[in-house]
């Protein structure tokens, strides 16, 4: 298992901001103005997991924005194998069982029994949902991986290691990054070595996407 010693992780952001409203425009006359916005439901499961966050104080849970993205990797592998890093209370895990076919299978990994607790009786009626309590190297035995958030352990202390238990055409989402106008990316006034890392991997098509206006996420996927 390879390391990055001397690569240095980023903090997450100390606070994150709203997107702004969309700005208004004028119908055409011929055109009646919308009198309502279409909303965008949120799976029920996903509101179970959030309202657990908050009763807990847990305030590390993923955003809705990153959510959405989740959901949408995982429906794109429908019979695959999807892993999460991190469980927390099941926020993240809750937005990728919301995309997970029915012939597919989620398994994530906690180190707080506690929280772990939380996320295990999110998901008590669904068998194709595994939370297990340990250190993240616990996935192995489940790789590969047609999807892997990796939002907790191996993500800065073994990210060659992370890539190793993509499968070919494996999709590797890292969040909580800083969006940066530069190349190289940059952090709090140095390069970034770890994003960096991801982005330039000769294993990974990789690519940065901005989920929020102060924060971003990596998105790859491994080569064949």
């Amino acid at each position: 298992m390879d390391g990055m010693d001397g690569i240095a992780g980023r903090a997450e952001p100390t606070e994150r901001v709203a997107p702004t409203a969309p700005t208004e425009r004028a119908e055409p006359p011929e055109q009646a103005a919308p009198t309502e916005r279409a909303e965008r439901t949120v799976p029920a499961r996903v509101v179970a997991a959030y309202r657990s966050a908050a009763e807990a104080g847990f305030t590390k849970s993923c955003v809705p924005e990153l959510g959405r993205l989740l959901s949408a990797v995982a429906a794109s592998k429908p019979t695959g194998v999807i892993a999460e890093s991190g469980t927390g209370v099941g926020v993240g895990t809750a937005w990728l069982h919301s995309g997970l076919g029915p012939d597919a299978r989620l398994v994530t990994v906690e180190r707080d029994p506690d929280v772990a607790a939380r996320a295990t009786a999110l998901f008590a009626d669904d068998e194709r949902v595994e939370v297990i309590v340990g250190d993240w190297r616990l996935l192995e035995a489940h790789a590969p991986f047609d999807v892997f958030f990796c939002d907790g352990g191996g993500k800065r202390d073994a990210p060659e290691h992370v890539i190793d238990l993509l499968a070919p055409g494996g999709v590797l989402i890292l969040d909580d990054f800083t969006p940066s106008p530069h190349w190289p990316p940059r952090f709090d006034g140095a390069v970034d070595e770890l994003r960096l890392f991801y982005l330039t991997h000769p294993r990974l098509s990789a690519t940065e996407v901005q989920t929020t206006p102060t924060s971003s996420a990596l998105i790859a996927a491994r080569l064949p």
